[in-house]
């Protein structure tokens, strides 16, 4: 029998500056396609990358990657931020902070 081949989505958010993390959820809410209730949180975000029943768009993909650039938010070791990241943190998604030259 045939191996299924992964399906993967890729939001690529690189070359944008995210001052604060209402900067990503207005980024992400579209090409992961959030519903408008969504919680806007950490955990809203893991159980919808790693548990489903959320976004038909995330449920439809094996896996999820969202690749930004290594700047504004995505520079913080603030506990928001490890939890944004920790959300990524599982078989089904990943966040790749891309470094950035100037």
């Amino acid at each position: 029998m045939p191996r299924k081949t992964p399906t993967e989505l890729v939001v690529d958010l690189r070359g944008r500056s995210f001052d604060s993390l209402d900067d990503f959820w207005d980024a992400v809410a579209g090409p992961l396609g959030l519903p408008e209730g969504f919680g806007r949180n950490t955990e809203a975000l893991r159980d919808t990358l790693q548990v489903g029943g959320v976004s038909e768009v995330v449920d439809r993909h094996d896996v999820v990657s969202v690749h930004v650039d290594k700047r504004g938010v995505f520079t913080s070791r603030d506990r928001e931020t490890r939890a944004l990241r920790r959300a990524f943190a599982g078989p089904r998604s990943r966040l790749v902070a891309h470094v950035v030259l100037d």
